[in-house]
Protein backbone atom coordinates (compact mmCIF):
# COMPACT_ATOMS: atom_id res chain seq x y z
CA UNK A 1 0.00 0.00 0.00
CA UNK A 2 2.78 2.24 1.16
CA UNK A 3 6.05 3.01 -0.60
CA UNK A 4 9.08 2.52 1.02
CA UNK A 5 9.95 6.53 1.81
CA UNK A 6 6.40 6.66 3.29
CA UNK A 7 7.16 3.65 5.30
CA UNK A 8 10.39 4.84 6.39
CA UNK A 9 8.53 8.26 7.28
CA UNK A 10 5.65 6.44 8.76
CA UNK A 11 7.85 4.08 11.55
CA UNK A 12 10.16 7.37 12.74
CA UNK A 13 6.95 8.87 13.40
CA UNK A 14 5.47 6.01 15.51
CA UNK A 15 9.08 5.63 16.98
CA UNK A 16 8.26 8.19 19.24
CA UNK A 17 5.21 6.60 20.57
CA UNK A 18 5.46 5.00 24.24
CA UNK A 19 2.04 3.41 24.85
CA UNK A 20 0.39 0.31 23.18
CA UNK A 21 -2.00 1.01 20.47
CA UNK A 22 -5.32 -1.21 19.37
CA UNK A 23 -6.33 -0.82 15.99
CA UNK A 24 -10.09 -2.47 15.17
CA UNK A 25 -10.77 -2.66 11.53
CA UNK A 26 -14.14 -3.43 10.28
CA UNK A 27 -13.75 -4.95 6.65
CA UNK A 28 -16.32 -6.77 3.99
CA UNK A 29 -14.83 -8.19 0.73
CA UNK A 30 -14.63 -5.03 -1.10
CA UNK A 31 -11.21 -3.69 -3.15
CA UNK A 32 -11.06 -0.46 -0.40
CA UNK A 33 -11.26 -3.08 2.35
CA UNK A 34 -8.49 -5.28 0.90
CA UNK A 35 -6.28 -2.24 0.17
CA UNK A 36 -7.03 -0.80 4.10
CA UNK A 37 -5.66 -4.27 5.07
CA UNK A 38 -2.64 -3.81 3.31
CA UNK A 39 -2.54 -0.01 4.54
CA UNK A 40 -3.00 -1.41 8.26
CA UNK A 41 -0.66 -3.96 7.97
CA UNK A 42 1.83 -1.37 6.63
CA UNK A 43 1.43 0.13 9.72
CA UNK A 44 1.69 -2.76 12.35
CA UNK A 45 5.27 -3.53 10.70
CA UNK A 46 6.16 -0.07 11.59
CA UNK A 47 5.77 -0.43 15.38
CA UNK A 48 5.77 -2.80 18.12
CA UNK A 49 3.75 -1.51 20.00
CA UNK A 50 0.91 -1.44 16.87
CA UNK A 51 -1.86 -4.77 17.54
CA UNK A 52 -4.96 -4.99 14.71
CA UNK A 53 -7.78 -7.04 14.87
CA UNK A 54 -10.33 -7.68 12.19
CA UNK A 55 -14.19 -7.80 12.25
CA UNK A 56 -16.67 -8.67 9.47
CA UNK A 57 -20.16 -8.90 11.85
CA UNK A 58 -20.45 -5.44 13.08
CA UNK A 59 -23.05 -2.98 11.79
CA UNK A 60 -20.16 -0.31 11.13
CA UNK A 61 -19.26 1.13 8.03
CA UNK A 62 -17.52 -1.05 5.98
CA UNK A 63 -14.33 -0.49 5.74
CA UNK A 64 -12.84 1.52 8.50
CA UNK A 65 -10.95 1.37 11.83
CA UNK A 66 -10.59 3.10 15.44
CA UNK A 67 -8.05 3.76 17.06
CA UNK A 68 -7.52 3.30 20.95
CA UNK A 69 -5.53 2.50 24.04
CA UNK A 70 -5.64 -1.03 25.74
CA UNK A 71 -9.62 -0.95 27.57
CA UNK A 72 -10.82 2.12 26.03
CA UNK A 73 -13.07 2.62 22.47
CA UNK A 74 -13.57 6.53 22.28
CA UNK A 75 -10.72 6.59 20.00
CA UNK A 76 -10.86 8.47 16.55
CA UNK A 77 -12.50 6.41 13.97
CA UNK A 78 -11.68 6.61 10.17
CA UNK A 79 -14.60 5.37 7.52
CA UNK A 80 -12.69 4.88 4.33
CA UNK A 81 -8.63 5.05 3.14
CA UNK A 82 -7.37 8.42 5.06
CA UNK A 83 -4.94 9.47 2.33
CA UNK A 84 -3.65 12.19 0.41
CA UNK A 85 -4.48 14.96 3.24
CA UNK A 86 -6.20 12.96 5.75
CA UNK A 87 -2.33 10.44 6.07
CA UNK A 88 -1.09 13.27 8.14
CA UNK A 89 -4.81 13.28 10.29
CA UNK A 90 -3.77 9.36 10.95
CA UNK A 91 -0.07 9.43 12.00
CA UNK A 92 -1.20 11.99 14.44
CA UNK A 93 -4.16 10.11 15.95
CA UNK A 94 -1.84 7.29 16.58
CA UNK A 95 0.64 9.53 18.17
CA UNK A 96 -1.74 11.12 20.29
CA UNK A 97 -3.32 7.19 21.05
CA UNK A 98 0.45 5.91 21.75
CA UNK A 99 1.27 8.72 24.23
CA UNK A 100 3.01 11.41 22.41
CA UNK A 101 1.87 14.86 23.40
CA UNK A 102 -0.45 17.50 21.36
CA UNK A 103 0.92 20.59 20.00
CA UNK A 104 -1.60 22.35 21.83
CA UNK A 105 -2.23 24.75 25.13
CA UNK A 106 -2.65 22.67 27.89
CA UNK A 107 -5.63 25.03 29.12
CA UNK A 108 -7.83 24.44 25.65
CA UNK A 109 -6.49 20.74 26.83
CA UNK A 110 -8.08 21.04 30.09
CA UNK A 111 -11.28 22.86 28.25
CA UNK A 112 -11.90 19.85 26.50
CA UNK A 113 -11.45 17.20 29.42
CA UNK A 114 -13.91 19.63 31.33
CA UNK A 115 -16.84 19.07 28.41
CA UNK A 116 -20.14 17.93 29.72
CA UNK A 117 -22.48 15.96 27.71
CA UNK A 118 -22.25 12.89 24.68
CA UNK A 119 -20.92 14.14 21.59
CA UNK A 120 -20.93 12.50 18.48
CA UNK A 121 -19.01 14.18 15.28
CA UNK A 122 -18.90 12.69 11.71
CA UNK A 123 -17.00 14.39 9.41
CA UNK A 124 -17.36 13.60 5.87
CA UNK A 125 -14.27 14.85 3.60
CA UNK A 126 -12.60 14.05 0.50
CA UNK A 127 -9.09 13.12 0.49
CA UNK A 128 -8.06 15.92 -1.95
CA UNK A 129 -9.47 18.42 0.58
CA UNK A 130 -6.85 20.92 1.79
CA UNK A 131 -9.36 22.23 4.89
CA UNK A 132 -10.51 19.00 5.77
CA UNK A 133 -7.37 17.63 7.75
CA UNK A 134 -7.76 20.74 10.43
CA UNK A 135 -11.47 19.90 11.19
CA UNK A 136 -10.35 15.96 11.63
CA UNK A 137 -7.48 16.57 13.47
CA UNK A 138 -9.04 18.99 15.74
CA UNK A 139 -11.87 16.89 16.59
CA UNK A 140 -9.67 13.58 16.90
CA UNK A 141 -7.81 15.22 19.76
CA UNK A 142 -11.15 15.58 21.35
CA UNK A 143 -11.92 12.45 21.60
CA UNK A 144 -8.68 11.45 22.90
CA UNK A 145 -8.84 13.94 25.27
CA UNK A 146 -11.92 13.02 26.38
CA UNK A 147 -14.53 9.60 26.70
CA UNK A 148 -17.76 11.38 25.94
CA UNK A 149 -16.47 12.78 22.79
CA UNK A 150 -16.62 10.31 19.45
CA UNK A 151 -15.83 11.10 16.16
CA UNK A 152 -15.52 9.41 12.75
CA UNK A 153 -13.86 10.29 9.71
CA UNK A 154 -15.66 9.57 6.35
CA UNK A 155 -13.82 9.38 2.86
CA UNK A 156 -17.07 10.76 0.74
CA UNK A 157 -16.25 9.44 -1.95
CA UNK A 158 -15.98 6.05 -0.49
CA UNK A 159 -19.69 6.45 0.60
CA UNK A 160 -21.65 8.43 -2.00
CA UNK A 161 -25.13 6.68 -0.39
CA UNK A 162 -24.47 8.72 2.79
CA UNK A 163 -23.40 11.82 0.81
CA UNK A 164 -26.61 11.53 -1.40
CA UNK A 165 -28.95 11.19 1.39
CA UNK A 166 -27.65 13.83 3.65
CA UNK A 167 -27.73 16.22 0.48
CA UNK A 168 -24.07 16.46 1.63
CA UNK A 169 -22.26 19.42 -1.51
CA UNK A 170 -19.51 20.57 0.11
CA UNK A 171 -16.24 19.14 2.60
CA UNK A 172 -15.76 19.41 5.21
CA UNK A 173 -19.39 18.99 6.60
CA UNK A 174 -19.56 18.01 9.97
CA UNK A 175 -22.78 16.24 12.16
CA UNK A 176 -22.81 16.74 15.74
CA UNK A 177 -25.23 13.86 17.33
CA UNK A 178 -26.94 13.51 14.04
CA UNK A 179 -27.09 17.10 13.41
CA UNK A 180 -25.36 19.32 10.66
CA UNK A 181 -22.86 21.27 13.01
CA UNK A 182 -20.42 23.00 10.40
CA UNK A 183 -19.17 23.18 6.91
CA UNK A 184 -15.94 24.45 6.08
CA UNK A 185 -12.53 24.92 7.83
CA UNK A 186 -13.34 25.04 11.39
CA UNK A 187 -10.54 25.39 13.44
CA UNK A 188 -10.42 23.69 17.36
CA UNK A 189 -10.91 27.16 18.99
CA UNK A 190 -14.07 27.36 17.33
CA UNK A 191 -15.60 24.21 17.46
CA UNK A 192 -15.21 24.65 21.43
CA UNK A 193 -16.38 28.02 21.53
CA UNK A 194 -19.69 26.27 19.55
CA UNK A 195 -20.13 23.39 21.80
CA UNK A 196 -18.96 25.28 25.15
CA UNK A 197 -21.05 28.28 25.31
CA UNK A 198 -19.16 29.72 28.52
CA UNK A 199 -15.99 30.05 26.49
CA UNK A 200 -16.70 33.13 24.41
CA UNK A 201 -17.80 34.90 27.53
CA UNK A 202 -14.52 33.41 29.56
CA UNK A 203 -12.91 35.16 26.52
CA UNK A 204 -14.18 38.65 26.14
CA UNK A 205 -13.77 39.04 29.93
CA UNK A 206 -9.44 38.26 29.60
CA UNK A 207 -9.38 40.44 26.81
CA UNK A 208 -11.25 43.33 27.74
CA UNK A 209 -8.78 43.49 31.07
CA UNK A 210 -5.88 43.55 29.00
CA UNK A 211 -3.60 46.67 29.06
CA UNK A 212 -3.47 49.33 26.22
CA UNK A 213 -0.67 47.99 23.38
CA UNK A 214 1.71 49.93 21.51
CA UNK A 215 1.02 48.05 18.17
CA UNK A 216 -2.12 46.32 18.24
CA UNK A 217 -2.65 44.35 14.81
CA UNK A 218 -6.15 43.75 13.26
CA UNK A 219 -5.84 40.29 11.26
CA UNK A 220 -3.28 37.19 11.13
CA UNK A 221 -2.72 37.05 7.53
CA UNK A 222 0.68 37.19 5.92
CA UNK A 223 0.58 40.73 6.20
CA UNK A 224 -0.48 40.41 9.65
CA UNK A 225 2.21 38.10 11.10
CA UNK A 226 4.76 40.14 9.13
CA UNK A 227 3.86 43.59 11.01
CA UNK A 228 3.66 41.55 14.39
CA UNK A 229 7.53 40.18 13.92
CA UNK A 230 8.50 43.30 13.21
CA UNK A 231 6.44 45.24 15.71
CA UNK A 232 7.73 42.61 18.36
CA UNK A 233 11.06 42.90 17.24
CA UNK A 234 11.64 46.19 17.80
CA UNK A 235 10.75 45.37 21.95
CA UNK A 236 7.45 47.30 21.81
CA UNK A 237 4.12 45.86 23.52
CA UNK A 238 2.90 44.05 20.22
CA UNK A 239 -0.95 42.21 20.23
CA UNK A 240 -2.38 40.94 17.41
CA UNK A 241 -6.08 39.93 16.90
CA UNK A 242 -7.40 37.50 14.29
CA UNK A 243 -10.48 35.90 13.32
CA UNK A 244 -8.79 32.99 12.25
CA UNK A 245 -4.97 32.87 11.86
CA UNK A 246 -3.49 32.58 8.43
CA UNK A 247 -6.13 34.25 6.72
CA UNK A 248 -6.52 33.44 3.12
CA UNK A 249 -3.63 31.35 2.95
CA UNK A 250 -6.17 28.46 4.73
CA UNK A 251 -7.84 28.27 1.54
CA UNK A 252 -5.07 28.37 -1.08
CA UNK A 253 -3.83 24.78 -2.11
CA UNK A 254 -0.46 25.21 -3.42
CA UNK A 255 1.97 27.97 -3.08
CA UNK A 256 5.12 28.20 -5.39
CA UNK A 257 5.48 31.84 -5.79
CA UNK A 258 6.56 32.74 -2.40
CA UNK A 259 10.59 33.38 -2.22
CA UNK A 260 13.27 30.68 -0.56
CA UNK A 261 10.03 28.37 -0.59
CA UNK A 262 10.11 26.34 -3.46
CA UNK A 263 6.30 25.17 -2.86
CA UNK A 264 3.63 24.72 -0.15
CA UNK A 265 -0.02 24.10 1.27
CA UNK A 266 -1.58 27.18 2.10
CA UNK A 267 -2.23 25.59 5.83
CA UNK A 268 1.49 24.51 6.22
CA UNK A 269 2.48 27.88 5.10
CA UNK A 270 -0.58 29.44 8.13
CA UNK A 271 0.87 27.13 10.62
CA UNK A 272 4.27 28.41 9.73
CA UNK A 273 3.17 32.14 10.02
CA UNK A 274 1.42 31.69 13.57
CA UNK A 275 4.81 29.79 14.56
CA UNK A 276 7.01 32.48 13.69
CA UNK A 277 4.93 34.78 15.36
CA UNK A 278 5.18 32.75 18.83
CA UNK A 279 8.55 32.79 18.75
CA UNK A 280 8.46 36.13 19.70
CA UNK A 281 6.59 38.26 22.52
CA UNK A 282 3.32 38.64 21.09
CA UNK A 283 -0.42 38.51 22.65
CA UNK A 284 -2.53 36.04 20.05
CA UNK A 285 -5.62 36.49 20.23
CA UNK A 286 -7.30 34.24 18.33
CA UNK A 287 -11.50 34.37 16.95
CA UNK A 288 -11.92 37.32 17.78
CA UNK A 289 -13.19 39.85 15.07
CA UNK A 290 -13.42 43.83 14.68
CA UNK A 291 -16.48 45.17 14.54
CA UNK A 292 -15.45 49.10 14.78
CA UNK A 293 -12.33 51.36 15.23
CA UNK A 294 -13.00 54.40 17.43
CA UNK A 295 -9.79 57.21 17.18
CA UNK A 296 -8.91 59.67 19.91
CA UNK A 297 -10.09 56.63 22.98
CA UNK A 298 -8.76 56.57 26.66
CA UNK A 299 -8.33 59.27 28.87
CA UNK A 300 -6.11 61.24 27.63
CA UNK A 301 -7.45 60.66 24.03
CA UNK A 302 -4.41 59.54 22.47
CA UNK A 303 -5.14 55.49 22.44
CA UNK A 304 -7.33 53.92 19.41
CA UNK A 305 -10.32 51.36 20.54
CA UNK A 306 -11.12 48.56 18.75
CA UNK A 307 -13.87 47.31 19.81
CA UNK A 308 -14.65 43.31 18.68
CA UNK A 309 -17.68 40.96 18.33
CA UNK A 310 -17.43 39.65 21.45
CA UNK A 311 -18.28 42.59 23.39
CA UNK A 312 -14.98 43.04 24.21
CA UNK A 313 -12.58 46.35 23.33
CA UNK A 314 -8.85 46.46 23.02
CA UNK A 315 -6.63 49.98 22.92
CA UNK A 316 -3.45 50.66 21.80
CA UNK A 317 -1.40 54.04 20.55
CA UNK A 318 -1.02 52.37 16.88
CA UNK A 319 -3.01 50.46 15.13
CA UNK A 320 -2.22 48.30 11.70
CA UNK A 321 -5.32 46.40 9.83
CA UNK A 322 -4.64 43.65 7.97
CA UNK A 323 -7.65 42.12 7.41
CA UNK A 324 -7.12 41.03 4.16
CA UNK A 325 -10.49 40.18 1.19
CA UNK A 326 -13.29 36.91 0.93
CA UNK A 327 -14.38 35.63 -2.26
CA UNK A 328 -16.72 37.72 -3.74
CA UNK A 329 -20.34 36.47 -4.69
CA UNK A 330 -21.76 36.92 -7.76
CA UNK A 331 -25.52 38.37 -6.08
CA UNK A 332 -27.81 36.97 -7.72
CA UNK A 333 -30.59 34.55 -6.79
CA UNK A 334 -30.02 30.99 -5.86
CA UNK A 335 -26.42 32.06 -5.09
CA UNK A 336 -27.09 32.45 -1.43
CA UNK A 337 -29.87 29.92 -0.67
CA UNK A 338 -28.05 27.06 -2.32
CA UNK A 339 -24.61 27.73 -0.71
CA UNK A 340 -23.21 24.45 -0.05
CA UNK A 341 -25.76 23.35 -1.25
CA UNK A 342 -24.17 22.54 -4.90
CA UNK A 343 -22.96 26.68 -4.67
CA UNK A 344 -18.79 25.84 -4.03
CA UNK A 345 -16.17 27.94 -3.91
CA UNK A 346 -13.55 25.95 -3.34
CA UNK A 347 -12.42 23.85 -6.49
CA UNK A 348 -10.01 21.56 -4.98
CA UNK A 349 -12.03 20.80 -1.93
CA UNK A 350 -15.28 19.83 -3.14
CA UNK A 351 -14.69 19.22 -6.75
CA UNK A 352 -14.46 15.02 -5.38
CA UNK A 353 -18.39 15.61 -4.62
CA UNK A 354 -19.60 15.98 -8.07
CA UNK A 355 -17.48 13.53 -9.63
CA UNK A 356 -19.14 12.76 -13.05
CA UNK A 357 -21.47 15.06 -12.96
CA UNK A 358 -22.49 18.69 -14.72
CA UNK A 359 -20.70 21.85 -12.87
CA UNK A 360 -20.04 25.68 -13.87
CA UNK A 361 -17.16 27.72 -13.17
CA UNK A 362 -18.24 31.53 -12.86
CA UNK A 363 -15.35 33.51 -13.77
CA UNK A 364 -12.48 33.76 -17.00
CA UNK A 365 -9.89 35.04 -14.69
CA UNK A 366 -6.53 32.81 -13.64
CA UNK A 367 -8.57 31.62 -10.56
CA UNK A 368 -11.91 30.65 -12.70
CA UNK A 369 -10.00 29.09 -15.94
CA UNK A 370 -7.88 27.17 -13.53
CA UNK A 371 -10.50 25.82 -11.35
CA UNK A 372 -12.50 24.42 -14.88
CA UNK A 373 -9.39 22.45 -15.22
CA UNK A 374 -8.99 21.12 -12.13
CA UNK A 375 -12.75 20.09 -12.31
CA UNK A 376 -12.52 18.65 -15.49
CA UNK A 377 -10.16 16.08 -14.79
CA UNK A 378 -13.13 14.82 -11.97
CA UNK A 379 -16.56 15.83 -12.92
CA UNK A 380 -18.11 14.55 -16.06
CA UNK A 381 -18.47 18.27 -17.89
CA UNK A 382 -17.81 21.37 -17.21
CA UNK A 383 -19.49 24.98 -18.41
CA UNK A 384 -17.14 27.93 -17.84
CA UNK A 385 -19.02 31.34 -17.79
CA UNK A 386 -17.33 34.81 -18.68
CA UNK A 387 -18.92 38.30 -18.17
CA UNK A 388 -16.74 39.96 -20.62
CA UNK A 389 -16.10 39.51 -24.44
CA UNK A 390 -12.92 36.93 -23.79
CA UNK A 391 -11.29 35.26 -21.36
CA UNK A 392 -9.08 36.83 -19.08
CA UNK A 393 -6.47 34.30 -17.85
CA UNK A 394 -2.87 33.78 -19.14
CA UNK A 395 -2.32 32.24 -22.51
CA UNK A 396 -1.07 29.23 -20.88
CA UNK A 397 -3.73 28.71 -19.36
CA UNK A 398 -6.23 29.52 -21.98
CA UNK A 399 -4.64 26.72 -24.18
CA UNK A 400 -4.73 24.11 -21.51
CA UNK A 401 -8.55 24.79 -20.99
CA UNK A 402 -8.97 24.78 -24.54
CA UNK A 403 -7.43 21.34 -25.20
CA UNK A 404 -10.03 19.92 -22.92
CA UNK A 405 -12.65 17.73 -24.87
CA UNK A 406 -14.81 18.11 -21.40
CA UNK A 407 -15.48 21.76 -21.15
CA UNK A 408 -17.58 24.02 -22.52
CA UNK A 409 -16.78 27.88 -23.19
CA UNK A 410 -19.27 30.53 -23.04
CA UNK A 411 -18.11 34.51 -23.30
CA UNK A 412 -19.75 38.00 -23.26
CA UNK A 413 -22.38 35.75 -20.81
CA UNK A 414 -23.89 37.50 -17.91
CA UNK A 415 -25.32 34.92 -14.65
CA UNK A 416 -28.37 35.75 -13.39
CA UNK A 417 -29.98 33.11 -11.01
CA UNK A 418 -28.50 29.82 -10.27
CA UNK A 419 -31.78 27.51 -9.62
CA UNK A 420 -32.61 24.29 -7.64
CA UNK A 421 -34.58 22.30 -5.41
CA UNK A 422 -32.93 21.72 -2.55
CA UNK A 423 -29.61 21.53 -4.56
CA UNK A 424 -28.56 23.14 -7.27
CA UNK A 425 -30.48 22.10 -10.83
CA UNK A 426 -29.10 24.81 -13.00
CA UNK A 427 -28.30 28.05 -14.26
CA UNK A 428 -29.58 30.75 -15.89
CA UNK A 429 -27.12 32.97 -18.29
CA UNK A 430 -28.02 36.41 -20.54
CA UNK A 431 -26.60 36.78 -23.76
CA UNK A 432 -25.16 39.85 -23.59
CA UNK A 433 -24.81 40.54 -27.65
CA UNK A 434 -28.68 39.39 -28.12
CA UNK A 435 -29.92 39.69 -24.45
CA UNK A 436 -31.64 36.17 -24.45
CA UNK A 437 -31.85 34.06 -21.53
CA UNK A 438 -30.41 30.38 -21.15
CA UNK A 439 -30.53 27.81 -18.71
CA UNK A 440 -27.93 25.48 -18.50
CA UNK A 441 -28.67 21.97 -16.32
CA UNK A 442 -26.02 21.84 -13.69
CA UNK A 443 -25.58 19.62 -10.48
CA UNK A 444 -22.93 22.94 -9.49
CA UNK A 445 -21.52 26.23 -9.38
CA UNK A 446 -18.30 27.30 -8.52
CA UNK A 447 -18.01 30.76 -8.19
CA UNK A 448 -14.16 32.11 -9.28
CA UNK A 449 -14.41 35.90 -9.80
CA UNK A 450 -12.14 37.58 -7.38
CA UNK A 451 -12.04 38.81 -3.49
CA UNK A 452 -13.82 41.70 -1.51
CA UNK A 453 -12.04 43.38 0.74
CA UNK A 454 -12.74 43.06 4.80
CA UNK A 455 -13.52 46.62 5.21
CA UNK A 456 -17.42 46.66 6.25
CA UNK A 457 -16.29 47.88 9.50
CA UNK A 458 -14.13 50.67 8.71
CA UNK A 459 -16.80 52.45 6.93
CA UNK A 460 -17.37 56.06 7.57
CA UNK A 461 -13.72 56.46 9.88
CA UNK A 462 -11.41 55.31 7.71
CA UNK A 463 -11.23 56.77 3.88
CA UNK A 464 -11.73 53.73 1.45
CA UNK A 465 -11.37 53.57 -2.41
CA UNK A 466 -14.48 53.33 -4.39
CA UNK A 467 -13.79 49.38 -4.03
CA UNK A 468 -13.27 49.39 -0.52
CA UNK A 469 -9.89 49.25 0.03
CA UNK A 470 -8.50 51.13 2.67
CA UNK A 471 -5.84 54.15 1.13
CA UNK A 472 -2.58 54.25 2.20
CA UNK A 473 0.42 56.23 1.58
CA UNK A 474 4.11 54.80 1.29
CA UNK A 475 4.30 53.83 4.88
CA UNK A 476 0.88 51.94 5.38
CA UNK A 477 -0.49 55.02 6.93
CA UNK A 478 -4.22 55.44 6.94
CA UNK A 479 -6.84 58.92 6.96
CA UNK A 480 -6.36 57.93 11.09
CA UNK A 481 -3.01 59.31 12.47
CA UNK A 482 -2.02 56.16 13.98
CA UNK A 483 -3.74 53.69 12.09
CA UNK A 484 -2.08 52.29 9.59
CA UNK A 485 -2.84 49.06 7.16
CA UNK A 486 -1.53 46.27 5.07
CA UNK A 487 -2.09 43.53 2.38
CA UNK A 488 -5.49 42.54 0.48
CA UNK A 489 -7.52 45.13 1.94
CA UNK A 490 -5.84 47.97 0.84
CA UNK A 491 -5.22 50.17 -2.16
CA UNK A 492 -1.53 48.74 -2.72
CA UNK A 493 -1.85 46.46 -6.46
CA UNK A 494 -1.18 43.08 -6.68
CA UNK A 495 -2.75 41.11 -4.11
CA UNK A 496 -0.09 38.42 -3.72
CA UNK A 497 0.99 36.74 -0.60
CA UNK A 498 4.22 37.87 -0.62
CA UNK A 499 3.27 41.41 -1.18
CA UNK A 500 0.92 41.44 1.61
CA UNK A 501 3.79 39.96 4.03
CA UNK A 502 6.18 43.10 2.86
CA UNK A 503 3.35 45.50 3.26
CA UNK A 504 3.31 44.39 6.42
CA UNK A 505 6.64 44.37 7.64
CA UNK A 506 6.00 48.00 5.67
CA UNK A 507 3.44 48.97 8.26
CA UNK A 508 5.06 48.27 11.51
CA UNK A 509 7.57 50.13 10.74
CA UNK A 510 5.38 53.11 9.80
CA UNK A 511 3.75 52.61 13.09
CA UNK A 512 7.17 52.19 14.73
CA UNK A 513 8.23 55.44 13.45
CA UNK A 514 4.75 57.19 14.34
CA UNK A 515 5.48 56.11 18.12
CA UNK A 516 8.83 57.70 17.89
CA UNK A 517 7.60 61.18 16.85
CA UNK A 518 4.59 61.17 19.00
CA UNK A 519 6.00 60.68 22.16
CA UNK A 520 9.21 62.82 21.83
CA UNK A 521 9.50 65.67 23.94
CA UNK A 522 8.88 68.81 23.21
CA UNK A 523 11.51 71.04 21.99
Amino acid sequence: MLDAATKAQLKSYLDRATQPIEIVASLDDSKASVELQSLLKDITDSSALVTVTESRDDNLRKPSFSINRPSENHGPRFAGLPMGHEFTSLILALLQIGGYPPKVDEVVLQQIRALDGDFEFEIYVSLSCHSCPDVVQALNLMAVQNPHIRTTMIDGSLFQDEVKARQIMAVPTVFLNGTEFSQGRTSLEEILAKIDTSAVEREATKIAAKAPFDVLIIGGGPAGAAAAVYAARKGIRTGIASEKFGGQTLDTLGIENFISIKETEGPKFALALEEHVRAYDVDIMNMQRAKALIPNSGPGKDLIEIQLDSGASLKSKAIIISTGARWRNINVPGEAEFKNKGVAYCPHCDGPLFKGKHVAVVGGGNSGVEAAIDLAGVVGHVTLIEFDKALRADAVLQRKLHSLQNVTVLTNAQTTEITGDQTVNGLVYKDRASNELHTVALDGVFIQIGLVPNTDWLKGVVELSKHGEIVVDAKGQTSVPGVFAAGDATTVPFKQIIIAAGDGAKAALGAFDHLIRTSAPAA
